[in-house]
């Protein structure tokens, strides 16, 4: 005899399993196969690109050669390195667009960003819009429903 905890959990799965993502993230290697470098058009990598609340950057490169600063227009312009403790640095960094509007970043190392062009401005939008239902999406559904009937009439005998 099943439980109730039992069901809870089942119906649990069943929502996580069956139910259709709403939105789904990209994950943007910065630069591509050259990644986060010098000498690299970034404005031309991105200009086919929608970028996405909720969307992630990856900006790939040899720890110790290069870092991740975000900054506003100005200091994206002049290339002004901010304090250097809000750098990322490890060479792996994933930074997770938040909220819509212009997003700037350059590298903060010597003359990288003034010099030799490493600096990324993107625009992100609002949320990705929603995929359109396949039928997996569809079929998914109509099991989930199946299931909560199910539950709700196990739970109604017991």
């Amino acid at each position: 005899m099943a439980t109730f905890s039992h069901m809870v959990v089942v119906l649990a799965i069943s929502v996580a399993v069956l139910l259709p993502t709403t939105t789904m993230a990209t994950e943007y290697v910065v630069g591509g196969d050259s990644g986060w470098t010098t000498n690299f058009d970034y404005q031309n990598w991105a200009k086919d690109k929608q970028f996405y609340v909720g969307d992630k950057l990856v900006f790939k490169y040899q720890q110790g050669d290069h870092n991740v600063y975000k900054v506003n227009a100005s200091d994206f312009a002049s290339c002004t390195v901010p304090d250097p403790s809000s750098g990322l640095k490890s060479g792996s960094d994933v930074v997770t667009l938040m909220a819509p509007g212009k997003k700037w970043y350059i590298c903060g190392v010597g003359r990288h960003c003034a010099d030799l062009n490493q600096k990324l401005v993107i625009n992100v939008q609002g949320w990705a819009p929603a995929p359109a239902p396949n039928s997996a999406t569809k079929y998914g559904y109509q099991t989930f429903m199946a299931m909560v009937v199910v539950v709700l009439s196990i739970n109604a005998i017991y």
